[in-house]
């Protein structure tokens, strides 16, 4: 199994990628364990109705491989919406879920 890192950083004038977290930034593992490839993640705060950009980017999360997830987008939030995309060879559907991301430390999706 691999391990796959990346820091996502969301601001106001887009996606940037960066490897250092700031002390206020959302960080988390994030962990596949279904027996799909993930290919898209977003998240959004929960009182904002659309979804920010893909943390994925041009990457994917294999089946049981983990990132480091870095959410540094200046809002002062704990409670995001989480949206997963599997391949399309997947029978897996969209999934979605919200956490406090403040208090996470890791999140594993699973089938």
């Amino acid at each position: 199994m691999g391990f796959l890192k990346f820091a996502a950083v969301f601001a106001a004038a887009g996606f940037v990628s960066v490897g250092v977290a700031k002390a206020d930034d959302l960080v988390f593992t994030l962990k596949n364990g279904t027996n799909s490839v993930l290919t898209e993640f977003y998240t959004s705060p929960v009182n904002v109705n659309e979804w920010e950009e893909d943390v994925l980017g041009r990457d994917v999360l294999n089946p049981g491989e983990s990132a480091r997830v870095t959410i540094a987008d200046g809002r002062k939030v704990c409670k995001y919406d989480m949206k997963f995309e599997f391949s399309e060879d997947s029978d897996l559907d969209t999934t979605t879920d919200t956490q406090d991301l403040c208090e996470l430390g890791e999140y594993t999706i699973t089938e």
